[in-house]
């Protein structure tokens, strides 16, 4: 690790400039500061960091037990063809739902300072491109049933086109509860959302609803996630008034938007690809053994992106404070992603048919190439917070452009294999050329280095490596037993030996150390 390097200072992208904002808006009106103030967080920042932590891990924890649930059971309840038609509509939809936030959300919670007009602007932009991007997808629907050759899913994409606006009006109120680190209110807002989507779907599908009962749920979600925020939140945005000084914001929010378009459009491009040259029922297996391994990265990710942007955009100018907390988390992110999937990749085939039962067996080889991805995904996602929370949304607009293009050769390189060749290629992909990319554009500016994150990563790589082959070992001795029992024996044999492993050497232990004295200081507080 480059300790002895002396980081230079900086200032942030979007806080600065002769366009930054009093605290206090034109007219001398301060009636809303209470939404917008946050000089009472940096008192006690790692106490709120902590507490925040908990209350949103919390949350996702019950929405993975809903998730896991609902996957369970709708599984069972559809078939692949089902899922595979709406699929290829959220691959079309999740192009342009980038812009339904437009990087304002972030470009409020990372702002140092912020007024009632200029939010109330970005409340108005949300709302515009929001209802823009409804009348857009509506529009393509007959375009995109074309191109699958499947009438089918011109009225999903119809359907599903009223979400944009509906979510779009929630943005800047959960981001003033973000900024504001209201953990336990966004903690209410996504899990009765979630949970209302899930009774509904379920309740569909037992009524015979087919596809629509996915379309059902993800509709009903965002009418009561709408419904709850509005109630939770007491902010309330005035008419659009002119100077107010959102220009900056609005650039990074537009750097910001641009990257995750191009990325969304890469990322897609699996889904569009397999549903056209392989049909809807290809895209059921890779879409479920997908979502098997991304849904609960991100219920994972979620609750740790949410707590530690707003923290480290608070330690904006303390750089050495900024680095050193950075780290220690990244440095947890590195050895617990390793450690999973190590054993996911080990067990991939019965878990895959104990999750989803065994009309999906053909997903199992598909979830076992994403395991891999599944390890990449969490060391680059920590690695934008430097990009969000030192406001460099021009440099991660270049770091995603190239990552794009890597990701669509991938896809195209796996293509003629099938699935499995799609999720392998991808994979692979990741680990070998994104990631090197990734840690190279982060580290050339802000007190965290390229190198720092290279060390990180090799220093706990050993883990994968015991995990897995212990779990993998353990499955060949079980394998004339039924999957669930080779779950029951080779899971704790995993864990087993990766707990070993991390309690016999320094460097990992160091990390269960620190996890440790967070938790019981956690405990401590309640």
């Amino acid at each position: 690790m480059n300790i002895k390097h002396s980081p230079p200072s900086y200032r942030p992208v979007v806080s600065a400039g002769r366009d930054a904002a009093p605290s206090i808006d034109a007219n001398g009106d301060d009636r809303h500061q209470e939404h917008f103030r946050t000089d009472h967080l940096l008192n006690n920042l790692k106490g709120h960091t902590i507490s925040s932590g908990a209350i949103t891990t919390s949350a996702q924890g019950a929405k993975f037990l809903l998730s896991l649930v609902s996957t369970m059971i709708l599984a069972r309840l559809l078939n692949p063809h089902d899922f595979g038609l709406v699929a290829m509509v959220t691959t079309v939809t999740s192009f342009l739902r980038v812009f339904k936030d437009a990087g304002l959300s972030i470009a409020t919670v990372q702002r140092e300072r912020i007024t009632h007009a200029q939010v109330s602007n970005l409340f108005w932009i949300n709302g515009a491109v929001s209802a823009l991007s409804t009348l857009i997808v509506a529009a393509l629907a007959p375009v995109v049933g074309r191109f699958y050759h499947n009438p089918r899913v011109v009225n999903i994409m119809l359907v599903l086109s009223v979400t944009f606006l509906i979510s779009g009006f929630t943005i800047q109120h959960q981001a003033l509860l973000k900024r504001q680190m209201r953990f336990k209110a966004l903690a209410l807002i996504e899990v009765g959302s979630m949970a209302n989507g899930v009774l509904v779907g379920v309740v569909m599908a037992v009524l015979g609803y087919h596809y629509w009962s996915l379309v059902g749920s993800s509709l009903s979600m965002e009418i009561t996630g709408l419904l709850l925020t509005l109630s939770v939140s007491r902010w309330r945005p005035q008419l659009p008034s002119r100077r107010s000084g959102i220009r900056p914001m609005v650039s990074f929010g537009a750097h910001r938007t641009v990257g995750d378009f191009v990325m969304s459009l890469a990322r897609g491009c699996d889904n569009l690809l397999i549903g056209r040259f392989y049909g809807s029922a290809a895209v059921g297996l890779y879409s479920r053994a997908s979502v098997l391994l991304i849904r609960p990265l991100e219920l994972f990710l979620n609750p740790i992106n949410a707590v530690f942007v707003p923290a480290l955009s608070r330690l904006q100018t303390q750089p050495i404070r900024y680095r050193s907390t950075f780290l220690r988390l990244y440095e947890l992110i590195a050895l617990s992603g390793l450690f999973f999937t190590g054993l996911l990749l080990a067990v991939s085939r019965p878990l895959t048919l104990v999750l989803l039962g065994p009309k999906w067996e053909q997903a199992a080889a598909i979830f076992g190439g994403f395991t891999v991805a599944a390890l990449c995904v969490p060391l680059t996602n920590a690695s934008a917070w430097l990009f969000t929370s030192q406001g460099r949304g021009r440099d991660m607009l270049v770091a995603q452009s190239i990552n794009s293009c890597f990701t669509v050769v991938s896809f195209i390189a796996g293509l003629p294999f099938g699935p499995v060749g799609v999720a392998v290629s991808f994979s692979l992909s990741y680990l070998l050329v994104r990631i090197p990319l990734y840690y190279y554009s982060v580290g050339r500016r802000g007190p965290v280095k390229t190198a720092d994150l290279w060390v990180i990563f090799f220093r706990h790589l050993p883990v994968w490596l015991v995990v897995f082959s212990a779990t993998w070992l353990t499955l060949i001795a079980a394998a004339r037993f039924v999957p669930l029992v080779q779950l029951l024996i080779c899971l704790p044999m995993g864990l087993l030996a990766g707990s070993i492993f991390v309690y016999t050497f320094k460097p990992q232990r160091r990390v269960a150390i620190h996890l440790l004295n967070t938790l019981r200081e956690l405990r401590h507080k309640r």
